[in-house]
């Protein structure tokens, strides 16, 4: 059982591989609801943004998942079709996510209420002129991207030792096909 404090904690996780479209790269802030986290939490639920609503993650119509979690689109939405995935497959998505980190541990469950969840959104655009897209597929990426950024925020991955291990070994995709000519 997790007994210190969790003033902040913030991972993210980039799962690809489906069809177009369908990648996840979600960041998430997680801590406790009676600290920064609890203010940043209810600023951003009680100040809305035209294409940027935040919204609660729910299982189904009124059913929030807990810890609670909100999400913040990374897109400005401009379109109904777009607010439907974004607000049906990724929303019951982020929120099995949350509910699978508590279910692997990385969440304590004796925590659920204490704590809350900020989930930055990347939902890919080119989905809204898909006619075929697949929800399923769509639906577990964001599910596993989400429960990878919580397991990474809450066990602190990757560490600092890793990091400077590795730093010169990384080189940032676009910042390489920048110097590829590609972009």
């Amino acid at each position: 059982m997790m007994t210190e404090k969790i003033i902040m904690r913030v991972g993210e996780a980039l799962v690809a591989g489906g069809p177009v479209g369908t990648a996840a790269e979600p960041e998430v802030a997680i801590g406790e609801m009676d600290g920064p986290m609890g203010i940043a939490f209810a600023n951003l639920l009680g100040d809305q943004v035209k294409g940027h609503t935040r919204v609660l993650a729910i299982m189904n119509t009124d059913i929030m998942v807990r810890p609670a979690t909100l999400m913040v689109s990374k897109v400005t939405v401009k379109d109904t079709r777009y607010t439907n995935i974004l607000m049906g497959t990724v929303q019951g998505a982020i929120a099995n996510g949350v509910l699978d980190a508590v279910r692997e541990g990385y969440i304590p469950k004796e925590r659920a209420n204490d704590l809350g969840i900020i989930v930055s959104v990347w939902l890919n655009p080119i989905v809204v002129e898909q006619d075929n897209l697949d929800h399923k597929v769509l639906f577990e990426i964001h599910r596993k991207a989400t429960t990878l950024a919580i397991k990474k925020a809450m066990c602190n991955e990757p560490s600092i030792d890793w990091l400077l291990e590795h730093q010169d070994e990384i080189v940032h995709k676009y910042y390489q096909m920048g110097l590829d000519g590609k972009i």
